[in-house]
């Protein structure tokens, strides 16, 4: 990382100023609720707020760490915080650009995490993103979209010192290790969607609707797959390359935040696939269906074809036909169509068309 004599050298006319703190129950300035959090800590403790104007004097100071949090900042903002950071333009122009899927860019002094969050507003995902800007003494973190707010992590940290004074790069994995967890959320939701279009579909089949549904749900999987897959490789990159901001004994939390990524990544590809099935399914209990139907028809037809033959042949009108002056041929003729109809009802209902 860089030293503090080299940040003197290479910005001397940004020479800090003394730093000013204000305590944390003391109100100040939150750029109409665009900075959620800007935290100072000292070795993981006494955590002070840092007005967003004092930022450059808490810059460089040894064992602390300076946590900003923003939520959908305007552009005014990202450049002051930009410029006491000393992040660059650069950096500045990505962070202000909105993103649909991961990234990482190393810019030598801060690594740039991108990172797209999935949160279930009925049963409909909704995304957003994250970014982390991964500095010296420092993290930034800009959300936009996203509902859910990192204060969990933050005050699961702050009741652990020891863990906030391991630096910038390891509360940077703990909130992608939180990401995930809300990945996990997402798809629990999802299945229980997914579970009961299964059971829709295998119980009354496929309708229009069903169909349209089914096709927007599977949608909405590939999205979530494309939203969250390349976050796995890009924790790989952090957890193996070597990069400025991102200390040694920081990497191996990368890696396990990567492997759980890839988890749930593999849950929403079963998803999917549980959905085709489940269509699939449907489709060969609708043809059975249809199957069914047809030979009970055709089974029907050939029965009533007996009785239409014989009032067909009886209707002629002929003057010379056997049976018609005999006083038992009427009767005659019902018997046999009915001894007829009887044994084709009975050799189809054994053969299981009836």
């Amino acid at each position: 990382m860089m030293q503090r004599e080299d940040q003197d050298f290479l910005y001397p006319e940004l020479q800090p100023p003394p730093v000013v703190v204000a305590p944390l129950n003391r109100d100040f300035d939150d750029h109409h609720g665009e900075v959620v959090a800007s935290v100072g800590y000292t070795q993981g403790r006494s955590p002070a707020r840092v007005p967003i104007e004092g930022l450059s004097a808490y810059i460089g100071k040894e064992n602390s760490l300076l946590w900003i949090g923003l939520k959908n900042p305007h552009p005014e903002l990202l450049a002051e915080v930009s410029d006491a950071l000393r992040l660059g333009p650069k950096a500045l122009e990505e962070i202000g650009e909105s993103h649909r899927r991961p990234k990482i860019i190393d810019y030598g002094h801060v690594v740039l995490v991108v990172a797209v969050t999935v949160e279930i507003e009925g049963d409909r995902p909704m995304f957003g993103e994250t970014q982390l800007v991964i500095g010296d003494g420092f993290l930034l973190t800009v959300r936009r979209g996203a509902t859910a707010s990192h204060s969990v992590v933050r005050e699961r940290l702050e009741a652990a010192p020891d863990l906030l004074a391991r630096g910038s790069d390891y509360v940077a994995s703990e909130l992608l290790d939180l990401l995930v967890d809300r990945y996990v959320q997402a798809a629990t939701r999802l299945e229980s969607v997914v579970e009961h279009a299964e059971q829709k579909l295998l119980i009354r089949g496929a309708k229009d609707s069903d169909i349209r549904k089914l096709y927007r749900q599977r949608r909405d999987l590939l999205r979530i797959h494309n939203a969250i897959a390349p976050l796995a490789e890009i924790c790989r990159r952090l957890s193996r390359v070597e990069m400025t901001a991102i200390d040694v004994h920081a990497r191996p939390y990368f890696g396990e935040v990567a492997d759980r990524v890839v988890r749930i990544d593999e849950l929403v590809a079963a998803l999917r696939e549980a959905l085709a099935f489940a269509f699939e399914a449907s489709l060969m209990i609708g043809q059975s269906q249809q199957n069914d139907t047809t030979r009970r028809l055709a089974s029907w037809a050939a029965i009533l074809a007996v009785p239409t033959a014989v009032a067909g042949i009886y209707g002629m009108n002929f003057e010379h036909m056997p049976e018609l002056k005999w006083a038992y041929g009427y009767p005659s003729a019902l018997v046999g169509i009915a001894v007829a109809c009887g044994l084709l009802y009975w050799r189809f209902r054994r053969a299981g068309w009836l």
